[in-house]
């Protein structure tokens, strides 16, 4: 009989219930719903604060001709590459051909320009910039500013929510974080000023911010070790069909407060659904709520159509002092046992290693993301690409990961998407569809490598501080979130920088994986000596290897 709650083999006990089962399936079938959610809450402002393709409005001119080519336009306003110039047009010096519909080259002045007074757009799309007047390169900064506000609210509340979710579990968070974002996305939807959708778009990660990484926890933390890549893949193809259904949307609502509604609203009717989630067995054990615990897991065995053998029960009753010992563990601070992880060089390493991991992964996937509305082509269909392309990825990953291990597989596919990055550069020119297939298997390698990141670093942290380790991580990784939005902006300054940059760092961080210890076939840790024993039984069987050969 174990003495400790940190004895008790719950891989063992899901071996016995069925490692993916009915339960689990239902418990991932509720998880998806906020994963998918998350995707259209992260990523909304692509789409609600995307730059629109305008010009000046000639007037008398376009008082008559209201499309956007006319043919009079080379007569009124400046091109560059191609284009009529945004933000100038000619000055008019005589109302004589305009009087004849004509607007010939003689009714204007081409070598005086002046600035915009009204806007004439492409297409019927309403972002934020036709509402709230941001024209202009000298506003470029607005539209960035968007996506830099909306990283900084994740940055701010992940560690927050991290202790919330170890402290008072991973279900109430998970329902705070919904019901929060959706509430502020519906109310952002109604902005009458830009400084109000501003404070909106802070206010919605911060308290949904966590949504993903909670339901991500909630969900591996009740199947097996044999069965986490699989359901890795489960949680990540629902975010990949989630930004899928992003740009579905935003094709289809072009004008940016309906399409925060459509995306907003069912997170709010979706909360009676979410109630009946279950909580995270390991996260109830290590609190020492071993009755809930226990109901649970009868629960899902009953669901599974097994049978929890009498010994197995009793192993979550140990003697009274035993009892008395682990519910003063449970209870013990949450800042002591962080500061006891962190005094802890080797998890402190660990830390610091995985943070940089979780940075570049994020700015390279959220980079790419955002680019991909630039290339040549419609941006909506891009961006569908371009999130469609991670489903082969994670194909792929259920076909690896559990051969090679989770250091290899990451190592390498950083240091492919580093290389991509890199080679994409070297297309010639006018080849858009060469370079789409690049910019495709790039996103498909970043995709690989970050769905590896999050069940590697589930393995690699003790249960106790799971989510508060992986929420320090991810907070790092919005760093890399908050320079995205500035990365198109970079290819003004010179056109492959972006590329470049994700190129140099998506190296980088594959060369420093190599410091992270192998966690494949590995029970997830219950404290940070378990969790540092990894290395200590890597080091052994390396060690056995070599005396071997």
């Amino acid at each position: 009989m174990p003495q400790s709650e940190d004895d008790i083999d719950l891989d063992g006990v899901l071996r016995q219930i069925g490692q993916f089962g009915r339960f689990q399936i239902r418990q991932y079938a509720f998880m998806v719903i906020p994963i998918i959610f998350n995707a259209f809450f992260t990523l909304s402002y692509v789409f609600t604060a995307g730059n629109l393709n305008y010009r000046c409005q000639v007037p008398d001119c376009d008082d008559v001709v209201t499309s956007f080519h006319p043919g009079w336009l080379n007569n009124s306003t400046p091109f560059h590459d191609g284009e009529p110039a945004q933000c100038e047009r000619y000055l008019q010096i005589s109302n004589t051909s305009l009087d004849d519909f004509y607007c010939d080259a003689n009714a204007f002045d081409r070598s005086n320009t002046i600035k915009c007074d009204n806007y004439i757009y492409e297409d019927e799309e309403v972002t934020i910039v036709k509402d709230f007047d941001i024209h202009c390169s000298e506003n470029d900064w607005k539209l960035t500013l968007v996506g830099i506000i909306n990283n900084i609210g994740q940055f701010v509340a992940l560690p927050i929510a991290g202790y919330l979710s170890d402290r008072f579990g991973r279900r109430l968070v998970l329902l705070l974080s919904v019901a929060g974002s959706a509430v502020f996305g519906v109310i952002r939807s109604y902005a009458t000023s830009y400084e109000w959708f501003l404070i909106m778009e802070f206010l919605d990660p911060a308290i949904g911010s966590t949504m993903y990484t909670t339901a991500f926890i909630l969900a591996l933390e009740l199947v097996g070790p044999k069965m986490r890549v699989s359901g890795n893949n489960v949680i990540s193809c629902a975010f990949s069909f989630g930004e899928a259904s992003l740009g579905l949307l935003a094709m289809f609502f072009r004008n940016w407060r309906t399409l925060l509604k459509v995306l907003y609203i069912p997170g709010i009717v979706s909360l009676p659904l979410l109630w009946m989630t279950s909580e995270s067995v390991r996260w109830l054990i290590s609190k020492g709520e071993r009755v809930k615990a226990i109901g649970i897991l009868k629960k899902a065995a009953k669901m599974n159509g097994k049978t929890l053998p009498p010994s197995t029960l009793e192993s979550f009753y140990p003697s009274q002092s035993s009892e008395e010992k682990s519910d003063l563990k449970a209870n013990a601070g949450f800042f002591k046992l962080l500061g006891e992880a962190f005094r802890n060089p080797g998890l402190l390493l660990r830390v610091a290693n995985c943070s940089f991991c979780w940075l570049t992964n994020v700015l390279v996937y959220y980079g790419l993301s955002l680019n991909s509305v630039t290339l040549a082509g419609d941006k909506y269909l891009n961006f569908i690409l371009v999130s469609l392309i991670e489903l082969p990825g994670f194909l792929i990953m259920q076909l690896i990961l559990d051969r090679v291990g989770r250091r290899i597989t990451l190592c390498t596919t950083m240091l492919l998407c580093g290389l991509f990055c890199f080679l994409s550069e070297f297309i010639p020119t006018g080849n858009a569809w060469l370079s789409l297939i690049m910019f495709l298997v790039s996103k498909m390698t970043i995709t690989m490598s970050f769905g590896t990141l999050y069940i590697y670093t589930v393995e690699i942290f003790p249960t106790n501080l799971r989510q508060s380790l992986l929420s320090v991580c991810s907070m790092f990784g919005r760093i890399g979130s908050m320079i995205a939005p500035q990365t198109p902006l970079l290819a003004k300054v010179w056109t492959p920088l972006p590329m470049v940059i994700f190129g140099t760092i998506g190296i980088t961080s594959g060369l420093a994986i190599l410091q992270f210890p192998e966690t494949l076939n590995t029970q997830l840790p219950n404290t940070v000596q378990e969790a540092m024993r990894i290395n200590m039984t890597e080091e052994k069987n390396n060690k056995s290897m070599n005396e071997f050969s």
